[in-house]
């Protein structure tokens, strides 16, 4: 006998089954699930492999916050490299047309004239207008900018805008950068001009925040001694990228997307393996008859094993390759709202994820699928002449625990790393124990409250007594049913409800005018000028000196990246700090360890001088009061000692900086100025008039940025939520899956009622009051859980108290019986139409 054969024409048959479809739907959704993301990711990371260097624009890059010696190009031209240079910083550009004025902050990139080494830029003559490639960089006197600069400048090609000092016309319309990459904080548009006009700017002051960028390129081999020749001597700020670790930020932001969108999708992987266990389940106790038959015709225990099995192999393929077709097509609505925040073109995905998705199909399949399975091959031959024998031993412990370790090996595999798959094994783990415990009480409370009075009716008190009956009598079907059903309604309510309280109690935390402009740029000889351009406007904002200094030892020792673990630490010691220098407490500041400063801290700075941190700062690099700092200030060694920490309230939307001293400390050191008010949408041209008068300040509006960042947590919000739509889909399945697991069971005792004198609308509201009670259940426990989760992310995260969504559980409530009743209406309907007699001689299992 060929099995494979056989076992085709037996999953042809059984598919008219209502098992085995549950099972496929069940397959599919997790594989589409987790393709959809796998796609996605996939394409991202095959324009980050593919195309390095153009993501670079060279083949070797320098970065630093200082300007590079002019020696290192010049010995780079030297060894046969192409060397090109660029600046980025913000500033602010504007556009006047006879009184009227229209000011935008703008990232400008000024480049010299070999850039890009590697890929190329594109430009446009018109805005919609097509783009081509472009030849070479903005000719001296001209800009090029993107779309979004133009449109908030209301500028054309051939009008002037003025950049600093300088009036620049525009040239093209900047439609590609190859080394912009990913700008998901890159909220300000991009203004591209030749490095040459830079000087006639007067831009760069004091305190300017710049990102300087050495591009090189040329042979392999010279790229490698060059490489191995500079990196040395690197020194503090400094750091080469290259084709393998090139644009961290984009690298370490599709790692974190792909390893959140994964486990999103880990949820729906989960609830579809309780649906594949209970779908096996019902299909193992119609097929123990068909198998009892078959031993008595001299089927052997191995051969019903290997038959069952092939035919499940079949199906899990055949399920996983609809999967990852339906997958493949959801992934562009990942790529709809993400795909946005990339500046690079996508390539075409690859067949990995593809192979992934069969893997995960088949895996999920065997690990949740063979353990009732192994049923079908101890069945007794005595079963065809005495039904009543049962079933076989089931002995499921040992092989549910391989579908476990299997499921977890896909958590960690998903998660990337072991101690974050730990997380998530333990978390899903403790999640799922906590919520099958709270679902069991609350079917023991439903159970408990059939036998009180309710005002609906006698035939109504019936159906929602039998109903609640139910869900005690199957308790562990009902307890599966709510827990999956709970899962799936916490992670929406979340991303949907929990996510929009939070934000709006984040709002509300800021004071009502707090500020929402900050001005930053301003130079010592302008500190008056611009004091007084303020007040004219009725503005009286504190103007705080700035000097940028960077942390070199911490208690003699050394300041070095890689003796911290933790990230910001790491950052925060390759960064410069924005030092400033006062005699009184900040407002919206306050001690909370140590002491503010003393008249003797005030009046000389023996023993190094003092210095105050700020408590959160001191937490991350491990600081405590009566250290010893040396930050190097302009060059130079500026020692202090840390007499306090302070705790600051952030959301006051006040300057405030990490580390203050004595304005003797730093007194003498170049510093800059910075200063934040609020103004009111109706006063927002007073900007463009400080703008005009003052061409190198910058003004960043807080409101602007804000604005954009919600947009950007809404679209990823937006796609995970679609991610989400599979777990709810996976547990709608569970719903239908333990139906249809108890199917028999439940048109018996329909059957019995009926023929004990019950009516079919009994019997109808019977159905409906046990699909209510596990929806309004299910909404419940996700309405409790998202409050709690909300409440700790706001108190032990954000810092702030969140107002209680009192609506939230009544509307959850409702909201979960309405779905599930639904759901469960249309698969269980088909029941009451069983005639009586036939129920009854079919039994009840």
């Amino acid at each position: 006998m060929n099995l494979w054969s056989f076992s085709w024409r037996m999953l042809r048959r059984d598919a008219r089954g209502g098992e085995l479809r549950l099972l496929a739907a069940a397959l599919v959704v997790a594989v589409a699930a987790l393709t959809a993301v796998g796609f996605f990711t996939d394409r991202v990371r095959q324009a980050l492999e593919r195309e390095s260097h153009q993501l670079l624009g060279a083949d070797l890059l320098l970065v630093a916050d200082h300007a590079w010696p002019v020696a290192l190009a010049d010995a780079a031209r030297a060894s046969g490299l192409r060397v090109a240079e660029t600046r980025t910083f913000p500033s602010m550009v504007t556009r006047a047309v006879g009184a009227e004025l229209w000011v935008q902050l703008a990232e400008i990139k000024a480049v010299s004239a070999a850039y890009p080494l590697r890929g190329f830029l594109r430009v446009a003559a018109a805005l919609n207008e097509p783009d081509r490639r472009a030849d070479g960089i903005p000719p001296a006197g001209t800009i090029w900018i993107d779309e979004r600069l133009a449109a908030a400048l209301h500028a054309r090609v051939g009008e002037l805008i003025s950049v600093g000092q300088a009036a620049l016309r525009v040239d093209a319309v900047l439609t590609l950068e190859p080394d912009r990459g990913i700008n998901f904080f890159s909220v300000a548009p991009r203004l591209l001009m030749n490095l040459d006009d830079l000087p006639a700017t007067a831009l760069l002051q004091v305190g300017s925040r710049v990102g300087y960028r050495l591009l090189l390129a040329g042979d392999a081999p010279q790229i490698k001694r060059f490489q191995a020749e500079l990196e040395p001597r690197l020194a503090r700020g400094e750091r080469i990228e290259d084709a393998q670790n090139g644009r961290p930020e984009i690298r370490a932001a599709l790692d974190r997307a792909q390893k959140f969108l994964g486990l999103a999708a880990l949820l729906t992987v989960v609830m579809a393996a309780v649906a594949v266990a209970l779908a096996t389940r019902r299909y193992v106790q119609r097929h123990l008859d068909p198998c009892a038959v078959m031993r008595c015709l001299g089927a052997t225990q191995a051969m019903l094993l290997g038959l069952y099995l092939r035919q499940f192999a079949v199906l899990g393929v055949l399920a996983a390759a609809v999967g990852c077709a339906l997958g493949y097509l959801a992934h562009f609505a990942l790529h709809a709202w993400l795909a946005q925040l990339l500046a690079t073109p996508l390539p075409a995905p690859g067949l990995l994820p593809l192979a992934q998705g069969v893997a995960v199909g088949v895996l999920l399949l065997f690990g949740f699928a063979v353990p009732p399975l192994l049923q079908l091959k101890r069945v007794s031959t005595l079963r065809v002449l005495r039904g009543e024998l049962g079933n076989p031993r089931p002995g499921l412990l040992g092989g549910y625990l391989l579908g476990f370790f299997s499921l977890a090996g896909l958590m960690y595999w998903v998660a990337g790393e072991r101690t974050l798959g730990t997380y998530v094994v333990v978390g899903f783990s403790v999640a799922l124990i906590v919520f099958a415990v709270v679902a069991r009480l609350a079917v023991r409370l439903a159970a408990a409250a059939r036998g009180r009075r309710v005002g609906l009716g006698h035939a109504a008190g019936i159906g929602w007594r039998y109903g609640l009956a139910s869900l005690e009598r199957r308790a562990t079907a009902s307890v599966v049913q709510i827990v999956a059903l709970s899962l799936a309604f916490t992670a929406l309510l979340l991303l949907t409800v929990t996510r929009s309280d939070l934000l709006d109690a984040w709002q509300r935390a800021v004071p009502v005018e707090a500020p929402n402009r900050f001005v930053v740029n301003i130079q010592p000889e302008q500190v008056a000028p611009v004091r007084a351009a303020l007040a004219a406007q009725g503005l009286s904002p504190e103007l705080a000196p700035m000097v940028r200094g960077r942390l070199a030892r911490i208690n003699g020792v050394a300041v070095d990246a890689g003796r911290f673990t933790d990230d910001r630490a790491q950052r925060l010691s390759e960064r410069e700090f924005n030092l400033s220098m006062r005699s009184d407490l900040p407002a919206g500041n306050s001690v909370s360890a140590g002491r503010w400063f003393s008249p003797a801290d005030l009046e000389n700075k023996s023993a190094g001088g003092a210095a105050s941190v700020e408590e959160g700062l001191a937490r991350t690099l491990g600081l405590a009061v009566g250290d010893r700092l040396e930050f190097v200030v302009a060059g130079e060694p500026v020692e202090m000692r840390v007499v306090g920490l302070r705790k600051v309230d952030w959301d006051s939307m006040q300057v405030n900086f990490f580390v203050l001293t004595p304005p003797l400390v730093l007194q003498g050191y170049p510093a800059s100025w910075i200063t934040s008010f609020y103004l009111a949408p109706a006063r927002a041209s007073m900007v463009n008039a400080l703008v005009r008068d003052f061409p190198n300040l910058t003004v960043i509006d807080v409101a602007a940025i804000l604005r954009q960042l919600q947009s950007i947590i809404d679209q990823v919000a937006r796609a995970v939520q679609f991610v989400f739509l599979f777990t709810l889909a996976a547990g709608v399945i569970v719903l239908y899956a333990a139906l249809a697991s108890a199917a028999q069971e439940r048109r018996y005792e329909l059957a019995v009622m009926r023929a004990l004198g019950a009516r079919r609308e009994q019997l109808r509201r019977a159905l409906l009051a046990e699909f209510t009670a596990i929806g309004a259940l299910s909404g419940l426990i996700a309405a409790l859980a998202a409050t709690a989760i909300g409440q700790f992310l706001a108190r032990q995260v954000f810092h702030f108290d969140v107002q209680l969504n009192l609506w939230l559980p009544l509307l959850a409530t409702f909201g979960g019986a309405a779905v599930v009743t639904g759901a469960g209406w249309l698969a269980a309907s088909r029941l009451l139409q069983t005639a009586t007699i036939e129920a009854l001689r079919g039994g009840s299992a």
